[in-house]
């Protein structure tokens, strides 16, 4: 990594455009992660949901910066991904059941620090290609670097005020972030590295041509529905036995 912010480089045609690439991968990784906090400050006091989302995000870029470093020999690591996707799932449906009014939701109150917590265990577990991606826009510039997650926070920031928004005034949106979080989930499960080499066969497995290898389309898609149903699945039925108890 290089801060270089000579004349001749800042002008460069090659230095604008890595910084648009860095700005539209920003603009387009915020989803997942707006997703997220939003979901995640939706029980907070609506004075309180301002400093969840901006210490959430700003947590969360900070550690970006620092697991940039080490993040593509991360991905290479067998059960990381898997472990994270199993976090992902099972935060989905710990934010639906603290924003579904369930029994356990009434009884342990959502604070700023544990919507914080649960924002960077997530963010951490989904980031990882998000981080490779700009620290490859940047081509080893660290100003372009650090530009890219600084800007990741005002956006995230913006979307996820706004989802939270749409959240409060639309209760089954909750549903459709759950689902997208199933879906990151179950994708980061199925590609981790122990998953491909030693349960999936080859028949189910492509090779691309620098030589990664990821489960077959179709076997992600069915995963990834998988991931969807479950979480709905088991949210609703926790939702469902949560009512009949304050019955």
């Amino acid at each position: 990594m290089h801060p270089d912010l000579s004349l001749a480089t800042i002008m460069s045609p090659a230095f604008f455009m890595n910084l648009l690439s860095i700005i539209l991968i920003d603009i387009v990784l915020a989803g997942d992660n707006s997703v997220v906090i939003a979901m995640a400050v939706q029980s907070l006091p609506k004075d309180k949901k301002l400093k969840g989302i901006f210490f959430g995000s700003a947590a969360a870029v900070i550690l970006r910066i620092i697991f940039t470093f080490f993040a593509a020999q991360l991905l290479c690591v067998s059960f990381v991904k898997l472990i994270g996707g199993v976090l992902i799932l099972w935060i989905a449906v710990k934010l639906m059941a603290d924003n579904g009014g369930t029994h356990e939701a009434q009884k342990k109150p959502v604070t700023v620090l544990s919507a914080i917590w649960l924002i960077l265990v997530a963010d951490i577990t989904m980031s990882l290609d998000n981080v490779l991606a700009v620290a490859g826009a940047s081509h080893g510039n660290l100003f372009l670097l650090i530009f890219g997650f600084a800007l990741s926070i005002p956006l995230v920031v913006f979307a996820s005020t706004l989802i939270s928004n749409l959240m409060q005034k639309y209760p089954f949106i909750m549903w459709i972030g759950a689902a997208i979080l199933g879906k990151v989930g179950a994708e980061m499960i199925i590609t981790d590295p122990i998953i491909i080499s030693k349960i999936l066969v080859p028949a189910n497995v492509v090779i691309h041509d620098h030589g990664t290898i990821v489960p077959a389309h179709w076997l992600t898609w069915v995963c990834e529905i998988l991931g969807v149903v479950g979480v709905i699945a088991i949210t609703y039925f926790q939702q469902k036995k949560a009512k009949s108890l304050t019955t």
